[in-house]
């Protein structure tokens, strides 16, 4: 994600892909031609393309319609405000339809329908794509698959991603301030229960407790066990490693912010004797920490690993735990195994929340631990979250509208009082949630974690 630190908001808060052209000499410049070519390709793409469910799209020619209406299900509606919301869409596929909606090109009635209706159809969506898409895609994508995440491109992602500031966080996230999957009980009632009328407001807090507690009851720690944990957070899982488990907790963290916090928290708890946050990066780990940890922790970081860089990761992993009687928990955002790819195109998530991040698989994520460990660690348990994410982000969209406002993001950044910059950024996210939400409903992403014991650690302990 964006650091927000100025008033020009096109620059800071949404990359406007136009700028492409004001490199260009004029006669290459979008003109009302051009505009109207885009506007003409594209609805007549989407007059093919859309199979199920219903688009309206109303802008200054007309209303048109795709699809056919169906009983039950409720048409998705886009106004468009500026028609080079068409060139965007041109240029850059689904990531021009993000910033078409985050610049307030288009506004959108239901940013769920829309998503839902894209993977609905998205066997003829896949189809739609410029040569500019094309060629933007594949930049990025080989990035990613030949480069990875070299140790300065890691930090420079974790300040877009994390490093802003924790109000923001504070905002949407639990008291624990997990920015991951929760797991949702019949207690709160269910996968849907905030959709009904006895939602409580402290479900989410309920739900990521629980997390939190699975998480560290599948890694087997006990009282006065060492864990290594990458990827500190705000500090929770370390926190409730040491006071309802009672281990002693090093935690590593890349985010200058949620380091401080963390150890803020962390004072507060009265724990700073049994939890160290490391500012530091995986593959820099100090040599007297081989072989020093039980247990091993990583909720959602993974996905900012790099493709290249699994093996070298469960092989430091290995490295720095006990030979017998350890165990390993990880957890990650997945693609399924027929959709993953080493080469993965930018899209709104790895352009704007998480830059260059990859989505591994859970096989994938599996056979690198096995070949870095050399068969020292084996699985356990695979189990699959995805469905408990939609919820989740559903909450989280809530506590964003309502606790996320533009005075307490401008004591941070001043550029955010101007009512368009903030607009742009309440977007950004509204469309995380809907989009993620949609992927995660629709299984086109899930979250596994997966547990690994080393060296034959029995199922049962004492």
């Amino acid at each position: 994600m964006s650091t927000f630190a100025s008033s020009s908001y096109f620059a800071e808060v949404v990359y406007d892909p136009l700028s492409f052209f004001s490199m260009l000499p004029s006669r290459f410049l979008p003109t009302s031609w051009s505009t109207s070519l885009a506007r003409s390709s594209i609805l007549g793409f989407l007059q093919s393309a859309i199979k199920v469910g219903y688009l309206e799209i109303t802008d200054s020619q007309g209303i048109h319609g795709f699809g056919t209406h169906k009983e039950g299900r409720k048409a998705v509606r886009i106004t468009v405000n500026n028609d080079l919301f068409y060139v965007r869409v041109l240029a850059s596929a689904d990531l021009g339809l993000s910033e078409s909606y985050m610049m307030c090109d288009i506004d959108v009635d239901n940013l769920k329908g829309m998503m839902d209706l894209w993977l609905d159809n998205y066997d003829e969506m896949i189809g739609f794509d410029s040569t500019l898409s094309r060629l933007n895609a594949v930049v990025s994508g080989l990035y990613n698959a030949f480069l990875g995440q070299s140790l300065s491109r890691s930090r420079l992602n974790v300040m877009d991603a994390y490093d802003q500031s924790n109000d923001l966080f504070k905002g949407f996230l639990s008291e624990e301030m997990m920015y991951s999957c929760a797991l949702w009980s019949d207690g709160e009632g269910g996968l849907r229960g905030d959709l009904l009328p006895t939602s409580q407001p402290f479900d989410l807090e309920m739900a990521q407790l629980r997390k939190i507690h699975h998480v560290l009851t599948m890694a087997r720690v006990k009282p006065g066990m060492k864990v290594l944990e990458f990827g500190s957070g705000w500090g929770g899982m370390a926190i409730e490693a040491a006071r309802s488990f009672g281990a002693e907790v090093d935690t590593l963290t890349l985010s200058i912010e949620q380091k401080t916090l963390a150890e803020e928290r962390i004072r507060v708890a009265g724990l700073q004797d049994r939890i160290r946050v490391h500012l530091m990066d995986y593959r820099d780990m100090p040599i007297e920490w081989a072989g020093r940890f039980d247990a091993f922790v990583s909720v959602e970081m993974l996905e900012h690993v790099g493709t290249q860089h699994y093996e070298t990761y469960f092989k430091l992993v290995d490295w720095a735990l006990k030979d017998k009687n350890a165990a390993v928990v990880v957890t990650a955002t997945t693609f399924p195994e027929a959709r993953y790819r080493t080469y993965q195109p930018e899209d709104f998530m790895r352009r704007y929340m998480w830059p260059n991040s990859a989505l591994p698989c859970a096989t994938t994520l599996i056979n690198a631990a096995t070949k870095a460990s050399k068969n020292r660690f084996s699985v356990q348990f695979v189990e699959n979250h995805g469905a408990h994410y939609p919820r989740t982000l559903r909450e989280w969209s809530r506590r964003l509208e309502a606790n996320v406002t533009m005075d307490t993001m401008a004591k941070r950044y001043p550029g955010l009082r101007d009512p368009t910059a903030f607009e742009t950024f309440k977007r950004k996210w509204r469309y995380l949630f809907a989009y993620a939400g949609a992927g995660f409903a629709k299984g086109y992403i899930s979250c596994h974690m997966i547990t690994f014991y080393k060296n034959g650690m029995p199922a049962q302990c004492d």
